[in-house]
């Protein structure tokens, strides 16, 4: 497509050359053809940032002035001695922004952007696949390559209108005193992003746990990173909390994740076969892994239950609650099968004292006589 369109437009593409004659600082004028050395020579030169310096008034001319030598060398722009016309040119070209200055700049943004979003993809389509790289490295490289792409584009699009380092030293001077102070939130928070990248404590599709939240890492940018909860919705923690915050993750270096179900049996029950049961419905479930295998324990007598933990292995985080419910539903039904009772909390109220009105109003209710009246 950009060389059809360049093929299609190259006939009027050098009328674009007036652009160049269109200044915009340090003042808007339409500067003379550049073959015009007399006309670049009245022109005043003054450096990007600094005000043209003053010109003195001109003398009357009364005649008796003698004119002034042709080639004497003379000319009113900065530079050794002796230099020539088109030296004196270049010279008042370097310190003027043209609209084709802005032009430029304003494109190198367009295709700095356009390649910072498109080019990262790319690669790891044609590349990063095919090197021994997961997921979240490749991820890592992208972005990496998309802020280093954004900072060279921006420093090729202020050098296309003449700001070097010289005119931003006073910039990076305030930058320094602004970290110091009011910036270093934003600026720990950086840090921390290119830690995340490189480190890789947590990576893209984790399963995390930071402080009270808890969900899936969705985006890892350079100032926050975005989780995404069990109830869907989107949590943007800055970075310094987790570089610097205790965060769990569940999927780090092994996605296995153990799931203990807390089982109380009515007392009487016969314990082997509550065990023995709880092992043969772990082994059954397609979910459950082999190694590391499923384990039952009677824990202890509770107040009303015999208490078992079963305990059992599943493959990554998104099986736990499906397989705790479905182990759920079949003990349920296992033990309802073979007659184990699953128990639920139970007290014994005694009566030891009770006022004979009271016992007079629940008599009738009972069926029973009325007590004898108390002397």
């Amino acid at each position: 497509i950009v060389f059809g369109l360049y093929w299609i437009w190259s006939s009027a593409l050098p009328a674009l050359v007036i652009l160049d004659r269109v200044q915009i600082w340090p003042e808007t004028q339409l500067l003379p053809p550049p073959d015009d050395a007399a006309a670049y020579a009245a022109l005043e030169v003054s450096p990007i940032g600094e005000a043209p310096a003053p010109t003195e008034p001109e003398a009357e001319d009364d005649g008796d002035a003698p004119a002034a030598e042709a080639g004497s060398g003379a000319s009113p722009l900065p530079g050794p001695s002796g230099d020539s016309d088109l030296d004196g040119i270049v010279s008042a070209l370097s310190n003027r922004v043209t609209l084709a200055d802005l032009g430029l700049a304003l494109l190198l943004i367009g295709v700095t952007i356009l390649v910072s979003r498109n080019l990262p993809g790319l690669l790891e389509f044609l590349l990063l696949r095919r090197l021994p790289l997961n997921s979240a490295g490749r991820y890592a490289t992208s972005t990496m390559l998309r802020y280093l792409i954004v900072m060279i584009g921006m420093g090729m699009a202020f050098g296309a209108i003449g700001i070097g380092w010289s005119q931003v030293q006073w910039l990076a001077a305030a930058l320094t005193f602004g970290l110091a102070f009011g910036l270093q939130e934003i600026f720990a928070n950086f840090v921390s992003g290119l830690i995340i990248l490189f480190e890789q404590p947590i990576r893209l599709g984790d399963s995390v746990t930071i402080g009270a939240v808890s969900g899936r890492v969705s985006k890892i940018r350079i100032r926050a990173t975005t989780i995404t909860d069990w109830d869907r919705k989107e949590l943007i923690i800055p970075n310094k909390a987790i570089v610097t915050g205790e965060v769990i993750n569940w999927s780090l270096t092994d996605t296995t994740l153990r799931i203990t179900v807390d089982v109380g049996v009515a007392y009487g029950s016969n314990t082997e076969l509550a065990r023995n049961l709880l092992l043969e419905i772990a082994r059954k479930h397609p979910n459950v892994l082999d190694d590391p295998a499923p384990a039952a324990h009677f824990a202890a007598f509770g107040a009303s239950t015999l208490d078992y933990k079963l305990k059992v292995f599943v493959p990554s985080p998104e099986y736990v609650w499906e397989v705790r419910h479905q182990l759920l539903t079949r003990i349920d039904e296992v033990y309802r099968e073979h007659g184990i009772e699953i128990a639920f909390p139970q007290q014994d109220l005694h009566l030891r004292s009770i006022d004979a009105a009271a016992l007079r109003e629940l008599a009738p209710r009972a069926g029973d006589p009325p007590p004898p009246a108390s002397d």
